[in-house]
C-alpha cells in the first residue's frame, strides 16, 4: 500500500476523526508563531486507544506525532512533518476534584478559565494565569510549562503539576508522580521501557561531572522563569541527587518537554484557594521604558501579585481597536510605558495605603508622572487590554511586522534594567526598534523587532538579532526561554545556552524516553536552523490584487496576515463575546476565524491560478462564517473576515457563477411572493417530511434547518380588506361610523 492507503486503513480504525486532505493541512500547518509547515495528516482521537493506535502507526511507519491543543504557542512547538494529534475536542474532562486536598484532575484539552470556572464555586483556582487563559489549554501550559502575570506568587505549570498519566513511545500506559527514596529505586529495577528511563535518569544525574556541568551552566537560580532545555537542574534538587531535596517526580522534567517525551491523558493538579477578593491596579506613566523598569524594582519590595508592563507601541495600537479603545480610559497623554502594579488584599483600604507608599517612593526617586489606581470593572477592562498585546501587535499594516523571535528571554529581575538597555543597543545597531510589553515583575519582557520577513535581508537579521541575544542573554546567566518553550525558534541554541555536556545529556535523555523519535521530533534537541520554514518565503512574489473594498494603507494579502494566530478566535460562549460563533457551535479549527485568515493567505500567497481566489478549499472554510462582523470588534489584530469573505465571494463567484442557493436567498422576495400565490402548497413543500428534505437538498439548505413559511393572507391583502373597506365605508356613512383601528408593523 502506498501511504494514502495506509492514512486511509488508520482512519477507519479510528473512533475520531482524522483528515489528509490538503485543506485540514494548511490549516494546521501553522500555530500563533512564525512557522509554516504542512503535516503528513490531522487526527482529533476519542480516546486512549485512538491515541496507542496512532503511536503503533508512527513506530511501523517511521512517521511522528505532533500533540497539540489550542495551537496558539509562539515558538513553533506544534509545527511539523508528521501528524498532527488535536486533542483540544474530545479531551476536555474534568475528572475529579478533591477539595480536602487540594487537587484537580482533568484531560489536556480543558481551558484554563474554565477549569477556573469550575473551581471557583468551591473557593479554589488553578494559579498560573497565560494571557491567553480564555483558550489555552492545561495540556499546552505544561507542555510550555507557562506562567502568566501572576508569577510572582504563583510561579509556573511546574510547581503545581502533581501526577500525569500519560503513553509512553511503546504505547504503554503509566504514571508518573512523587516517589519517595524506595519506590524510585524499585523503579529503577522494573523491566521495560519506564524502567529504562528511570535507570537512565538516575545514572545521568548521579554521574558527579554531570552534577557540577548542570549547576555551572543552567540559568541562575534567582531567574524564576528558566524554560532552557529539559529541566535537569531541577530534578538534580531531588532527594535521589540532593540530600534533603524533595521526593523525586519525572513531573518535574515532563513540564516544559513540548511534547517530546510522552503523550499526556491526564493531569492532576495543585489547586489553592482564591486569592482575596479586592484587587487594585497602580497604573504608573512614565516617560521611557528604562524608568519603569528601574520603578518595578522598587515596587517589588511591596509584594504585588502582578507587575506588567506595557509599552507605547502596545498604547498605540489601542487606538485603532474598536475593542481596546474603551480599555485605555486610563491613559492620560502618551506615556513611553505604563507599569501596571497589582496589589491583591483583604480590604481596599489596605490597597490604598500601599498605592500611597508606592507613589510616595516612586515620586521621591523621580519616577513616573500619573498615578491612577483603579478597583472593580475598571481593573478587569485593564488586565483585558493588557492580554491583548499579541494580537494588538498584528495592528501594523504591512510587510513589516513585530516578530517572534528573542520575546521570551528572562533574566533576574535586578538585572533587567541593565540588560534591556544592552538588547536595545544591540537593535539600534541594526537600524532597529522592538515592542516591549508582559511580565516585569518577573525578569521577562516579551521583546518584538519589527522585521520583514518577506524578504531575504530581513530573514538573515531575524537569525542575526536571535545569534547576538543568545550571548547576551547567557551574559546575564538568563534563560533564553522563559515561558514560551524552545520549539523550532530555540532550540538551535540550546547547546550555547546549557554547554556542550549538557546538551548531550538532553539527547540521551530524549532517546531513552523515545528511541524511535515519533513523539513532536526536532524541538529541544536536533532541531532544524530557525530562519527555515517560515510562513514566507523570502523574496517570494505574489501579484497585485484588485480588490471591490478598499484595505486601508495595505493589500488583502495584507490584512489576511495581520491573523498572527493567537487564537482569540478560540474562545467558547463560557468567556463571552461574540467571536467566533461557528468555532463555538463546532469546535472545529476549520471554523475558527484564524482558519479563514490562513487559508486564504495560503492561496493567495502560493496558488497557481490566475484568479488565486478560484479555489474550493478557500469555499470551504469561508463558507460557515456568519459575516457576523464578531471578528471587527474583538479580534486584536483587527482582522475583518467579513469583508474578506465579501471580498472572496465577489471573485470567486466571477469564476465559477453564482450557486442557485444564494440567488434564492438574494431574490427572497420575489419567491416570496410567488408563495404568497399558494400559501397552503407553498408551506407544504417546505414542512412536509421528505418532501421538505427533498426541496432544500436541491436548493443548497442544510435538511435539518426549518424554512420560512407563509401566513394564509399578505400584508398588502389585509390592507385592502380592512383599511380600504373602512375608509369607503367613511366616505359613504360619515366618520360616525369609523372604529379605531391600530397598525403594527414589524421591521
Amino acid at each position: 500500500m502506498n501511504t494514502n492507503e495506509k492514512l486511509h486503513q488508520l482512519a477507519t480504525q479510528l473512533e475520531g476523526e482524522f483528515y489528509d486532505d490538503s485543506t485540514m493541512r494548511v490549516l494546521y500547518a501553522t500555530d500563533a508563531s512564525a512557522y509554516r509547515e504542512m503535516p503528513l495528516a490531522v487526527a482529533v482521537p476519542k480516546t486512549i486507544d485512538d491515541i496507542k493506535k496512532l503511536i503503533a502507526f508512527a513506530r511501523k511507519e517511521k512517521t511522528s506525532l505532533i500533540p497539540r491543543t489550542a495551537g496558539t504557542s509562539l515558538a513553533g512547538q506544534v509545527v511539523g512533518n508528521g501528524i498532527i494529534v488535536d486533542v483540544s475536542k474530545y479531551f476536555t474532562k474534568i475528572l475529579e476534584l478533591n477539595k480536602e486536598e487540594g487537587w484537580v484532575r482533568v484531560q489536556p484539552g480543558v481551558i484554563r478559565d474554565e477549569l477556573n470556572m469550575f473551581l471557583k464555586p468551591h473557593g479554589l483556582f488553578f494559579g498560573p494565569e497565560t494571557s491567553t487563559a480564555n483558550r489555552a489549554m492545561i495540556g499546552g501550559m505544561v507542555g510550555n510549562n507557562s506562567c502568566g502575570s501572576n508569577s510572582v506568587v504563583y510561579r509556573s505549570t511546574r510547581e503545581h503539576l502533581l501526577e500525569v498519566r500519560a503513553l509512553l513511545s511503546d504505547g504503554s500506559e503509566t504514571e508518573f508522580k512523587t516517589l519517595t527514596l524506595d519506590e524510585f529505586h524499585k523503579k529503577c529495577e522494573s523491566n521495560g521501557l519506564e524502567g529504562n528511563i528511570y535507570k537512565t535518569v538516575r545514572s545521568l544525574l548521579s554521574n558527579y561531572d554531570n552534577q557540577v556541568e548542570i549547576k555551572k551552566e543552567f540559568p541562575k537560580r534567582s531567574v524564576e522563569r528558566r524554560n532552557t532545555g529539559y529541566a535537569v537542574d531541577v530534578l538534580l534538587d531531588a532527594a535521589p541527587f540532593t540530600a534533603g531535596g524533595e521526593d523525586f517526580n519525572f513531573c518535574k522534567l515532563i513540564a516544559g518537554s513540548e511534547g517530546t517525551l510522552v503523550f499526556i491523558t491526564e493531569i492532576k493538579l495543585n489547586i489553592v484557594p482564591q486569592p482575596p477578593k479586592e484587587i487594585g491596579l497602580l497604573c504608573v506613566h512614565f516617560n521611557s521604558i528604562d524608568e519603569a523598569l528601574r520603578a518595578n524594582i522598587m515596587a517589588l519590595q511591596y509584594k504585588p501579585s502582578a507587575s506588567e508592563l506595557i509599552d507605547q507601541y502596545i498604547l498605540e495600537c489601542t487606538k485603532n481597536n474598536i475593542e481596546q479603545q474603551k480599555n485605555r480610559f486610563f491613559v492620560k497623554g502618551d506615556p513611553g510605558a505604563v507599569l501596571v502594579i497589582e496589589f491583591s488584599r483583604t480590604n481596599r483600604d489596605e490597597i490604598v495605603e500601599l498605592a500611597k507608599k508606592v507613589e510616595t517612593d516612586l515620586r521621591a526617586a523621580g519616577l513616573g508622572y500619573h498615578f491612577p489606581l483603579l478597583f472593580g470593572d475598571d481593573s478587569k477592562k485593564i488586565w483585558t487590554l493588557r492580554k491583548a498585546g499579541l494580537g494588538l501587535l498584528g495592528n501594523l499594516p504591512g510587510d513589516d511586522k513585530a516578530v517572534p523571535v528573542i520575546e521570551d528571554t528572562a533574566v533576574d529581575v535586578y538585572d533587567l534594567p541593565a540588560y534591556i538597555r544592552d538588547f536595545n543597543a544591540i537593535l539600534k545597531k541594526h537600524g532597529l526598534y522592538s515592542v516591549h510589553y508582559a511580565h516585569a515583575g518577573s525578569g521577562e519582557l516579551h521583546l518584538r523587532p519589527i522585521i520583514n520577513l518577506k524578504t531575504k535581508e530581513g530573514n538573515q537579521l531575524f537569525r542575526t538579532i536571535a545569534e547576538e541575544i543568545a550571548v547576551l542573554v547567557k551574559k546575564y546567566n538568563g534563560s533564553l526561554s522563559g515561558e514560551h518553550g524552545d520549539g523550532r525558534l530555540r532550540g538551535e541554541f540550546i547547546k550555547q545556552m546549557v554547554g556542550e555536556r549538557n546538551y548531550e545529556l538532553f539527547r540521551v535523555i530524549k532517546n531513552t524516553w523515545d528511541p524511535e523519535n515519533i513523539f513532536n521530533p526536532h524541538k529541544i534537541v536536533d532541531t532544524p536552523s530557525m530562519n527555515t520554514m517560515l510562513r514566507y518565503t523570502p523574496g517570494q512574489k505574489t501579484p497585485p490584487f484588485k480588490t471591490i473594498f478598499r484595505f486601508y494603507n495595505q493589500d488583502i494579502l495584507q490584512h489576511a496576515e495581520q491573523c498572527n494566530g493567537s487564537g482569540d478566535c478560540r474562545k467558547t460562549h463560557l468567556s463571552g463575546g461574540t467571536m467566533c460563533p461557528s468555532f463555538m457551535a463546532t469546535k472545529n479549527e476549520k471554523d475558527t476565524t484564524r482558519a479563514r485568515a490562513n487559508i486564504l493567505r495560503e492561496f493567495l500567497t502560493n496558488s497557481e491560478k490566475i484568479n488565486r481566489f478560484d479555489n474550493k478549499e478557500i469555499y470551504e472554510v469561508m463558507d460557515l462564517c456568519l459575516s457576523c462582523k464578531g471578528c471587527k470588534s474583538e479580534c486584536p489584530s483587527n482582522v475583518d473576515v467579513a469583508k474578506l469573505k465579501a471580498e472572496f465571494l465577489q471573485h470567486y463567484y466571477d469564476a465559477n457563477g453564482v450557486p442557485f442557493r444564494s440567488k434564492l436567498v438574494a431574490n427572497f422576495n420575489k419567491s416570496s411572493s410567488l408563495g404568497a400565490i399558494a400559501p397552503v402548497m407553498y408551506n407544504f413543500i417546505m414542512t412536509a417530511p421528505g418532501v421538505s428534505a427533498l426541496v432544500k437538498k436541491l436548493s443548497g439548505f442544510a435538511t435539518k434547518r426549518s424554512m420560512p413559511t407563509m401566513y394564509k393572507t399578505t400584508l398588502k391583502k389585509w390592507y385592502h380588506e380592512h383599511v380600504e373597506d373602512r375608509r369607503k365605508n367613511i366616505e359613504v356613512g360619515g366618520v360616525q361610523n369609523l372604529k379605531p383601528q391600530t397598525l403594527f408593523i414589524l421591521r
